[in-house]
């Protein structure tokens, strides 16, 4: 086994301890001190030497010890040494927190500037991360935590980190160990090949509230379906039937005799005849306008060519407008900026140097001599001559190119003017062809023939108006007889689509009944489906009822007087995972006193070295409220308030098993 025991520590400027020296030569110690005085303090030093945290676990912590009106005193070292034996070998580690004063250039005093640490390993100074590495290969800090506080355990670890820790000392119970204690929990085996437990009953949770729904639909369903059951009572279905083909068949005959009437031989006749004449006129019109048309349409594209083009240089006028105002603007801007220039280079031609020199040495304070004061000012002259002479060169060369610049965009805009002037020229010349061209096309369209006032084509118009009237006089003759035939037929096929709905009232009861069927079977599917679900809840509820009470026993046997409680009974019957420590059936809390709690930690902190085979001094704090300390096999350290005792007073015990 690992065995750590501190030998010494050292406290200096730490926590408002001007220095204290904690000697224990790896003994149990009693450390006695009224309540300020800095028992817990030595705890804190302890663990910021090591990890840089306090005995609470927090980093950002106060160090600087602080004056009467509580503000920290600077200019202190604070440091914390600790001397351990590590498995028969010394190791000391020592930190140094200083604070960082700088002097800056042009000031007299020093300035604070930060903090720095330094760290030490045997006595010598090392790194940072070396550091780190060495107490880790003493130990881990979450290890270190739980085995010198008695409270860490039970009051600094979240409950599922205590659950995990626990698990990882005593082991958990396999599924197979539970199913092997309860013999009809023997079903679960095929389940807990294919998902966890925990996965199963999700599943079967999902599954029968997806039932229940269901089941909850199916009655109302079934009700609906028998309401919505149309009344078939008096009706013959197989009589309905044959109504129906000869209504059908009635239809049909009379539907023929109308078509008779309505495509009479006559009329066909003349409609043919109306569509020749209709053809010729067509040829007549092709023959009198063809090619006169055609020159009215290229007039037309030719001049529709003509505008797009104007449109296109009146664009091109407006965009280089557009391009010459933005160019004066931004030379007005660049000349702006070129004077600004010129008064910045009179500005920086007339700075002179102010010399500002200590005629005294900075180090020792006694006056320089004369030539090294001269030398210092002809330098600074010096510096300050070549800084001007850059300045105004650059300040020169910006106002040159402002200048530039601004005389570039006036010639450029020069050009444009001269472009849009040619552009302007252009336009005219092709508002004077589009001119031209509406002309011509007017001209075109008084030339083209209008085929109404052509002979040929009157006389064939009115032979169509004759045909229509002779067409007219054969229809009238015939309307009547159509005009009842399709009465009788829209008669027929009112009775026959009255017949064919009552028709479909069998099929649609038919249906209805199948679908009543359905629900119904589909409802004993659900409740037998459900039936097995619960049932499989069941065997899992007592799979975990099983699974607490052993693994409960497991862990609670591997300690003298700590509990576990894992698992909390839900009001539907389920097991919610928790990790309660309790003593003697009271939880750690809520209700249970400071002495049982420190002893329900050393119980802890002794089961976890035996498992993790190692030992580290344990800090007890509030050590007065223990009548009687647990055995332990390490080094403790016992923090006690005396009021008495108003500087720390350090006490090794005849015999470290006495109660406390």
């Amino acid at each position: 086994m690992k065995r750590i025991s501190l030998m010494k520590l050292v406290l200096l400027n730490f926590k408002g301890i001007k220095e204290f020296v904690l000697e224990v030569n790896g003994e149990s110690v009693k450390v006695y001190g009224d309540n300020a005085v800095g028992k817990t303090t030595i705890f804190d030093a302890f663990t910021w030497v090591l990890f840089d945290k306090d005995s609470q676990n927090k980093q950002d912590f106060g160090i600087k010890t602080l004056d009467a009106e509580g503000k920290e005193m600077h200019r202190l070292s604070h440091e914390v040494e600790a001397t351990l034996l590590v498995d028969g070998q010394r190791k000391s580690l020592r930190k140094v927190f200083t604070e960082k004063w700088t002097k800056k250039r042009g000031l007299a005093r020093e300035e604070f500037s930060g903090h720095t640490t330094e760290y030490f390993v045997d006595g010598v100074p090392v790194k940072l991360k070396e550091y780190k590495e060495q107490v880790e290969n003493i130990v881990s800090e979450d290890l270190f935590k739980l085995l010198t506080n008695p409270s860490y355990f039970n009051e600094q670890l979240h409950w599922e980190a205590r659950r995990k820790v626990l698990l990882q000392v005593c082991g958990d119970v396999t599924d197979e160990e539970v199913i092997e204690s309860e013999k009809s929990l023997a079903p679960l085996l095929k389940i807990l090949t294919e998902r966890s437990i925990e996965q199963h009953r999700k599943v079967i949770d999902g599954k029968c509230s997806e039932i229940s729904k269901e089941l909850d639909k199916i009655p109302v369903r079934i009700d609906e379906a028998t309401r919505s059951i149309p009344d078939v009572s008096g009706l013959n279905e197989k009589e309905i039937g044959e109504s129906i083909v000869s209504l059908q068949n009635q239809i049909s005959s009379k539907e023929a005799e109308a078509f008779r009437l309505r495509s009479g031989g006559e009329i066909a006749v003349k409609q043919n005849r109306i569509r020749e004449i209709e053809g010729e006129l067509l040829h007549i019109k092709n023959n009198l306008q063809a090619g006169s048309l055609e020159k009215v349409t290229t007039k037309r594209q030719e001049l529709s060519g003509l505008n797009s083009q104007r449109d296109t240089l009146n664009q091109q006028i407006s965009d280089m407008r557009r391009a010459a105002a933005k160019n004066e603007q931004r030379a007005s801007d660049e000349l702006a900026e070129a004077d600004r220039l010129r008064q910045q280079w009179r500005a920086v031609d007339s700075e002179v140097l102010e010399h500002h020199h200590d005629d005294n040495c900075p180090s020792c304070g006694q006056a320089l001599p004369e030539d090294k004061v001269e030398a210092a000012i002809a330098k600074a002259q010096a510096d300050f001559n070549h800084s001007k002479a850059e300045r105004l060169e650059k300040i020169s060369a910006k106002g040159r190119a402002a200048k530039e610049e601004a005389n570039r965009l006036t010639q450029d805009n020069q050009t444009k003017q001269q472009e849009i002037e040619e552009l302007e020229q252009l336009v005219a010349e092709k508002t004077t062809e589009i001119h031209s061209a509406e002309s011509e096309l007017q001209k075109l369209q008084a030339n083209v023939v209008d085929v109404e006032m052509d002979p040929d084509y009157i006389t064939k118009q009115s032979e169509i108006s004759g045909i229509q009237q002779d067409i007219e006089q054969v229809r009238s003759s015939v309307q009547e007889a159509a005009a009842k035939v399709a009465g009788e037929i829209q008669g027929l096929k009112a009775q026959k689509e009255a017949l064919e709905q009552e028709k479909a009232k069998f099929s649609l009861a038919q249906t209805v009944y199948q679908r009543i069927e359905q629900l119904k079977t589909q409802e004993k599917e659900l409740v037998t489906e459900y039936e097995k679900l619960q049932h499989e809840l069941y065997l899992t509820e007592e799979f975990i009822r099983a699974k607490v009470s052993l693994l409960e026993t497991k862990i609670n046997s591997k300690f003298q007087f700590a509990r576990f409680k894992l698992f909390e009974q839900q009001i539907n019957g389920g097991l919610k995972e928790r990790c309660d420590t309790l003593y003697k059936g009271v939880p750690y809390g809520s209700g249970l006193n400071n002495a049982a709690r420190i002893n329900v930690g050393l119980d802890i902190i002794n089961t976890l070295s035996e498992h993790y085979g190692f030992t580290a001094p344990i800090f007890v704090d509030n050590a007065e409220a223990v009548t009687k300390m647990i055995e332990t096999s390490t080094q403790v350290i016992s923090l006690i308030v005396s009021e008495k005792d108003k500087q720390l007073r350090v006490e090794v015990p005849v015999n470290i098993k006495e109660a406390v």
